[in-house]
């Protein structure tokens, strides 16, 4: 599947140097028009669920876990793999000089009903809470904050709206080629 897009934080020079790499997995769960996303409150925002992988971990069993963790999701079934998106970031590990992060998007599937979710500690002090929304809301609201973005704002928003718009053009309206 396609590279989706490729996305560089401002602070990042260049990708020459001592790169940290980082696996992540994402995961888009539709019920008609709604998707599940989770809304954190610190910034104003809504994300697809997901994270890194854990070593050993192959992807489908991370985003199950990741699923789980951030949304309390049952019946998770891993579906169709969507693509990947690049991202260049300020390392967050003391001697490296730049974050390179590959995100994997996969449709799934899961319960309509959310059970316990067991957020880590800084996912509850950002107040990030599961939500099933309308995904043209989901893009106004986004769109709305980018909008007014800060300076100092991270890439993931951008992100997540770029990755919103192509699930509406590429799986709801089934427009692009596989």
């Amino acid at each position: 599947m396609a590279r989706l897009y490729i996305l560089t934080h401002p602070a990042v020079a260049g990708v020459d140097g001592v790169v940290f790499e980082r696996q992540a997995v994402r995961g888009v769960v539709l019920d008609g028009e709604d998707i599940l996303l989770l809304y954190t409150r610190r910034y104003d925002d809504y994300s697809f669920p997901g994270g890194g992988l854990d070593a050993g971990e192959t992807a489908e069993q991370g985003l199950v876990r990741e699923m789980q963790e951030e949304t309390g999701a049952t019946g998770v079934r891993i579906g169709r793999y969507l693509g990947y998106g690049d991202e260049y970031r300020p390392p967050h590990k003391p001697g490296y000089d730049a974050l390179f992060m590959r995100s994997h998007f996969y449709l799934c599937q899961a319960d309509r009903v959310l059970g316990y979710a067991t957020p880590e500690s800084y996912e509850v002090t950002n107040g990030m809470v599961p939500k099933w929304l309308n995904i043209h809301d989901a893009i106004r609201h986004n769109a709305s904050v980018l909008a007014g973005k800060p300076a100092n704002m991270g890439l993931s928003i951008g992100r997540e709206t770029l990755m919103l718009k192509y699930v509406v053009e590429c799986v709801l309206r089934c427009a692009c080629k596989e």
